[in-house]
């Protein structure tokens, strides 16, 4: 069996808005790792620091304190221009409101992307994983809720990143286009190999996560490994 090798390192997070009597922190040192090719669901109320985790890891925010490693590179610790070439090489983001840019094509808005890379996927290719080759001509606001988010998730896969960051990647769809969603995260889990972190506060999305960790109140109650996920498709809520 293949040694896991950790790909995320977090140790002694903090994070905090405001000062004096408006102070809110909102991370109170967080400790978690997560292996590469993991997927790795994290749930909380709304409140609980969720997506400022994931904001922190992505480089779009800075730390109060703590480590933030990611493939061995600590993030606290670069300069601005340092953190953009981190984002460009290592990340891609998936959102809960899709952010495609209306007057571009389905296929233009992954292209867009695809230039920041050094090494980034075949469009066509991607386009055809996707099931979207037959709507690459088309803008946005003609097809659905569940195309915009898959050319959301192929903007962001496109770059061939190591990292992909879904900031609740189903809130805004209904149950039947969720699990779809989610079933192409486990295929793209498998087919590119590259780790994801799914914040959400859908509970039953966790039974397909590797690694499943619970925030509240800015702190980990929960950091569990599930040695036998779900399959996306036989997942119910």
């Amino acid at each position: 069996m293949a040694t896991k090798q950790t790909y995320v390192q977090v140790k002694g997070l903090k994070k905090h808005y405001g000062d004096g009597d408006a102070r809110l922190t909102v991370l109170d040192g967080i400790d978690t790792s997560i292996n590469r090719g993991e997927i790795c669901v994290m749930l909380g109320p709304s409140g609980s620091g969720k997506s400022t985790f994931l904001n922190l890891i992505g480089g779009l925010e800075d730390a109060d304190g703590g480590s933030i490693m990611v493939d061995g590179c600590d993030l606290t610790v670069l300069k601005p221009t340092d953190l953009g070439k981190y984002r460009r090489r290592e990340l891609g983001f998936v959102f809960q409101f899709y952010n495609l840019v209306p007057d571009l094509t389905i296929k233009e808005n992954i292209e867009v992307t695809a230039h920041l890379s050094k090494n980034p996927l075949n469009v066509d290719d991607l386009l055809r994983s996707l099931g979207l080759y037959e709507h690459r001509n088309k803008f946005p606001r003609q097809v659905s809720g569940g195309q915009q988010q898959r050319c959301a998730i192929g903007r962001a896969l496109v770059k061939n990143p190591g990292l992909l960051l879904c900031d609740e990647p189903t809130g805004a769809l209904d149950y039947k286009t969720s699990k779809e969603i989610l079933q192409l995260m486990e295929d793209v889990n498998r087919t590119y190999g590259c780790t994801i972190i799914i914040v959400t506060h859908n509970a039953a999305i966790a039974r397909m996560a590797n690694r499943v960790l619970r925030l509240r109140d800015g702190r980990i109650v929960e950091d569990e490994l599930n040695e036998s996920p779900v399959a996306a498709a036989e997942l119910d809520w």
